[in-house]
This record gives structure tokens, sequence and C-alpha cells, in this order.
């Protein structure tokens, strides 16, 4: 392939959806695996709903994936501007070389008229396409209709007894009736260009090559086949995307979990996990290992081995895979991306940098995403303990565990709380008395570990020890020894 061009678009009225950023991610790969360019577009013709914080969040989100573009608003390129509403002195010479050719024609129809055709196929149980009325006007009819107010829209001629065949990349050969489409607006009355008109000149003009987006999109590629054809242009290859569902194989939303990229990343998905997660909705590795990184996966994608059907959004998946990336995590580095989620909730100068990544290193095993270890470290900070529901009552208030902490507080004056495997071995000898007593060695560490953390599972013991440091760890045993 010579001169691959792919482009992502997304229009900036909200923050980046997950499945906007599927198609971003699958142009990416495209792109990268046959040396072509990633452009990105942002189209925000409709003014009213864009939004200069959304087009931030896209920003943000496609470079917290990894999804660097080559060309694009902010980095420029020899085909911008990359802004679609910078580019609205473009469109009005097209639209003029349309209706020079005998391709497009001004419409005068009032909303009201055509509201009446609407109604009467209704009635007669037809599907709706323009009547076409204005197509064939006199010069005479078009003055009188200026004459009168009316601000005309610009449509496209759709050709009739048409078959309209193109081979989609994804889904095999697709066709269209040009009799089903009808003649459709391509200027709206204030002069601004529809969607389908808009984004024919923009990948014209862009010289894209491969158009890979979502199968919401089929019904407008005959239109868009059509303008291209009309202008001379070169018609670019097509390949639509199954769509995203939620498990209840409903469209996914926000009730069923986050959809934004940015909520995704705010939660504490790693972008490593949720790319790689993303890059199997629809696509599967040839060699079947689904770990991969973002280049592993650039290098082994096809994009004629995406499955035509729709993808299910697994959470379950995405928390399974997003805890296999944190337990391979550099411990360094994933330090530093938990920090956040911890300065909000604990006082992070109580530990050094190396008890902290010590800290992590010990809870990290059961995280499903960043955010959850506020919830498994709360014993590291303060200097007392909060006790789960019937930690006191259960475990701590018991003739067993009394006895176990009095000998602990006794002993531990003269362990080496900086050395962990000194605390390992200084355990081990405290389970091994309390065993030849019956105690058993479970019911002896319940109650070392109760006393310190306030809980009955956790983190390795002696780590914590070797965390909190001698004076914290002697402190809360005789806090919990009943006098």
């Amino acid at each position: 392939m010579e001169n691959i061009r792919v482009r992502i678009a997304p229009s900036p009225s909200g923050n980046l959806h997950i499945g906007t950023a599927r198609t971003a991610l699958f142009n990416y790969l495209f792109a990268k695996k046959n040396k072509g360019k990633f452009v990105l577009r942002i189209e925000d013709t409709d003014l009213e709903r864009s939004n200069a914080e959304y087009t931030q969040n896209i920003y943000d989100s496609l470079k917290a994936l990894g999804l660097n573009w080559d060309e694009g608003p902010d980095v420029g390129g020899e085909y911008g501007p990359y802004q679609q509403s910078e580019r609205f002195d473009i469109y009005p010479k097209y639209v003029q070389k349309l209706i020079d050719a005998g391709f497009a024609y001004e419409c005068f129809c009032t909303q009201e008229e055509l509201e009446a055709e609407k109604e009467d196929a209704i009635k007669n149980k037809k599907a709706y396409i323009y009547s076409e009325k204005c197509r064939n006007l006199t010069k005479e009819q078009r003055e009188e209709f200026i004459k009168q107010g009316r601000k005309p829209v610009v449509r496209f001629a759709v050709p009739k007894n048409r078959e309209i065949v193109f081979h989609d990349l994804v889904k095999g050969e697709l066709k269209f009736d040009s009799n089903l489409i009808g003649d459709f607006v391509i200027q709206k009355s204030n002069n601004t260009p529809t969607y389908n008109f808009a984004v024919v000149i923009d990948d014209m003009e862009m010289k894209i090559s491969h158009i890979i987006r979502g199968e919401d999109h089929i019904s407008n590629t005959a239109k868009q086949i059509l303008i291209y054809e009309a202008l001379g242009a070169e018609v670019p290859k097509f390949g639509h995307l199954g769509m995203i569902l939620a498990t209840d194989r409903s469209k996914l939303s926000k009730r069923h979990g986050a959809t934004a990229v940015s909520d995704f990343v705010k939660q504490g998905y790693l972008s490593e996990a949720l790319v790689n997660f993303v890059a199997l909705l629809g696509w599967t590795p040839s060699d079947g290992e689904e770990i991969k990184s973002l280049n592993e996966i650039a290098e082994d994608f096809d994009i004629t081995k995406i499955s035509s059907s729709n993808s299910v959004f697994e959470y379950d998946k995405l928390n399974w895979m997003n805890g296999q990336y944190i337990k391979k995590m550099d411990i360094k580095k994933l330090t530093e991306k938990i920090k956040p989620y911890l300065e909000q909730n604990y006082d992070l100068s109580e530990l050094t940098q190396a008890q902290l990544e010590h800290m992590v290193e010990v809870t990290r095993e059961p995280l499903t995403v960043l955010a959850d270890i506020v919830k498994d470290v709360p014993f590291f900070f303060g200097k007392d303990v909060d006790f789960e529901d019937k930690v006191k009552e259960d475990v701590l208030n018991t003739e067993v565990s009394q006895k176990v902490l009095k000998k602990v507080v006794e002993d531990a004056q003269t362990w080496d709380f900086n050395n962990l495997e000194d605390l390992h071995e200084k355990l081990g000898d405290i389970r091994a008395f309390f065993k030849e007593q019956g105690i058993k060695p479970k019911e002896t560490m319940w109650a070392i570990r109760a006393a310190i953390t306030g809980r009955t599972h956790g983190a390795d013991i002696s780590a914590v020890m070797n965390i909190i440091g001698k004076d914290k760890f002697i402190y809360r045993v005789k806090n919990a020894i009943i006098s």
C-alpha cells in the first residue's frame, strides 16, 4: 500500500467515548502497520454543542492511550486547517461546482411543505423520499421564492436507477439502490454544510485514503460516494466497525458504568490495559495472546481480521486485564501513578519514598484499579487504626488474642523493625511458641494483624510492621490489650 492516510474526526460535544476511542485505535493501528499517516480532525461545525473543554478532553484522552497523531489542529500539517469550524470558506466553492455541473440544486421548500410530504408518505405507508419538486425550477420561480424571503437549502441530485456498490474492508460487498436515497441536503439555508458534504470535502482535501469508522455510518456511505464521483475525486476505501454493546446487548451507556476514556483513567484504569482491552473489541491477535503492548498490537494488526459482528464490552474482563497490568508494572512507575489517589486521602510525608514503594508492592496483588488501593492502606498512616466490624469483639477481645498480644508487646522491644527477614523470623518464633500451647498459628497471626491494622486480612504482616515501624507497632498492640 502507498500513501496510506486515515483520520479520526470526533465532535467536541462531549468527552471522548470509548467507542470513538476504539475507532481511533483501529485507524492508528492501520496507519502504523502500513507506514501511513494518522490524522486528527475536530468536527466542530455544531457551534452550539461544541466546547473547547471537550476538544481538550479529546487531545488528553487520545494521548493517554498512546494514540499520537501525525497531523492535527495542535501539531499542524500540510492539509490544514484541521478544525472544521475554520474551514467554512472552503465548502461554498464545491457547492457551486456541483450546482454548475448539474449535480446539485437550490431547494426553496418550506418546513411546512416538507412535513406535509412526510405525513402523506406515512398515510400511504411508504418510506419518505423528497419529492424533488425544486429540482427543475425555472429562473422565474426561483426569483419569486427569493422575493418571498425564502432562503434555499442546496440538495444533491441523486441519479435514478443506480446500484451503488462498494467493498467494505470489514463487512465485504455492500449495495445501495439510489432510488431509495432521495435528493439530500448538502448545504443548509444558513450556508453551512451538512455532515455528509463537509466530511467528503475534508477527507478529499486531506487526501484520506481509507475511512475506518462505526457501522452507524454505513447509511451515509452511498451518499458520500456519489459526492466524490460528482466532484471527479478518487473514492477512498471504507471499513465499518461493529457496534460496542453492553453485556445485556443494549447500546453501551453510562448506566452500565464508565463510557468516556477520561472516566476510565480517572478511576484508575491503566492506559496500557485500556488500549489493550479496546483492541480486542472486534479483533483477535494472530497468536491468541491477549496481553500485548500497543507496538505489538500494531505489528500484528490486520484490518481484514476484524469481526463484522458487534462486540460486547465486558467490564469484568477489563478489570481482570487491568489487574494483570498492575501486577506486572515496575513498582516505581506504579507508585507514581498511584500517588494522586493516595494524596487525596493520606499524608504521604509520613512515609519515605522507599516505604511508599514497599507499601504499594505488598498491597497491589488484589487491585483491580488504582483507586482501589485507598481502601486497602489506611493502617499505614496515622497513629491509630479503624477497626472493621466485630474485629474487636470476635478477634481481639478473646483470651487467646490477649495472651498473644501481651507476649508480642514484650518481645517486640528487641526486634529489628528495619530488617524484614528478622521480622519474619521473630513472627515464626511467636507462632511456634503458641503452637506448643495448643494455639493455632492462624489465631496468633489474626491477633497481631487485627491489633495493628484493624483487619483480619491484608498485606504481609511482616511488611506492614517494617513500614509502620517499631514505635507505631508497639503503640497499637498496647492499645489493643485490655488492661
